[in-house]
């Protein structure tokens, strides 16, 4: 154990992100001192965000920097600690990055309790996308039985708990995904009520008000662009709006036009409402805790798609980008 392999970044992308902008090196693996440990990744999340934090632009997070170790939540094993809070042999989650060991001082780490499910969902159903559906969902657009819920992005990590936990809520649930596959398994195997495939969709706006025959009442939006404007003429008296991401408009050159459709709000009061999961960080043990629980209920289902090898994150990330995922996309870099 004398190297770590890294994937850093090497050029900022324009555009949609290439394999050629990252660089796969190795490093030496660096002893923890005192308040520290030593954590081995097991597996790697790769996530829409990541896209975001590989500009240079202000954001809500600092960028990577140029030659810096990609972003990205880790699940892994303290091997050699100097910590008093994590011991060698637990098994840890945290923002680590796209390497095979990373030191930690224990900020923003959290131990994964391997009785409650498989260790990789600590990444997924019970990680930050599961805590982005469930604080979005129910503190961000408050469902009420009967009520119509729309969501984009309908069969990825997040999409796919919003639409389970909107029916576990009582709600009419609507998901709009890229390929017929898609559709159907948010349906078929989720519960949906029902799905469309928006690509082969001619008219988003005349297919939703198909499914969406009560208006909508909710919407969680994961993708933006052309198809949040298809939604928003057809919203209820006091909807909201979730609006947790824009994955349509993060690889391209140049803004769409937009928005076109805050006249909307005005006419039917209604309320549309970024967040961040992090605003919710003093409650992820509640939300760990009540996803749990529905998993071991058999309420909620989750898919995982694991691309093996640490080399492969830079494949897995733009894949996930282009949306050939379905549910939550991992990268497994070694075994427990």
């Amino acid at each position: 154990m004398t190297t770590n392999k890294q994937i850093t970044l090497a050029v900022r992308p324009v555009g949609f992100p290439k394999e050629s902008d990252f660089r796969l090196v190795e490093a030496p693996v660096t002893t923890p001192g005192p308040g520290q440990f030593l954590v081995q990744s097991l597996y790697l999340s790769v996530d829409p965000y990541m896209r975001g934090r590989m500009n240079a632009a202000k954001s809500y997070a600092p960028p990577v920097e140029l030659g810096g170790v990609m972003v990205g939540g880790v699940v892994g094993q303290v091997v050699e600690s100097h910590h008093p809070r994590f011991a060698a042999g637990e098994i840890v989650e945290g923002y680590f990055g796209w390497q095979q060991y990373a030191l930690s001082d224990g900020v923003g780490a959290r131990k994964v309790d391997p009785s409650l499910a498989p260790i990789s969902t600590a990444l997924g159903v019970l990680g930050m996308p599961g805590l982005t559906a469930y604080f979005g969902l129910l503190e961000i657009g408050k469902p009420q039985p009967g009520e119509t819920v729309v969501v984009s992005g309908a069969a990825g990590a997040v999409g796919s708990l919003v639409g389970q936990i909107a029916k576990i809520q009582g709600c009419h649930v609507v998901g709009i995904a890229g390929t017929d596959a898609k559709a159907r398994y948010v349906v078929e195997e989720l519960g949906f009520d029902s799905a469309f495939n928006y690509k082969s969709a001619r008219n988003y706006r005349a297919k939703l008000k198909t499914l969406c025959p009560q208006g909508v009442d909710v919407y969680f939006d994961n993708v933006g662009g052309a198809i949040t404007d298809a939604v928003i003429p057809l919203l209820n008296v006091r909807a909201r709006l979730v609006i947790c991401g824009q994955i349509s408009q993060y690889n391209l050159e140049r803004p769409e036009m937009g928005p076109r459709w805050l006249w909307a709000l005005i006419v039917k009061q209604a309320r549309a409402e970024g967040f961040l999961v992090f605003q919710f960080a003093d409650r992820f043990e509640e939300g760990i805790r009540q996803m749990a629980q529905w998993l071991k209920e058999g309420k909620l289902k989750y898919r995982e798609n694991i691309i093996e090898g640490l080399e492969n994150a830079p494949r897995a990330f733009i894949g996930m980008l282009k949306g050939e995922n379905i549910g939550k996309q991992l990268v497994k870099v070694a075994d427990a």
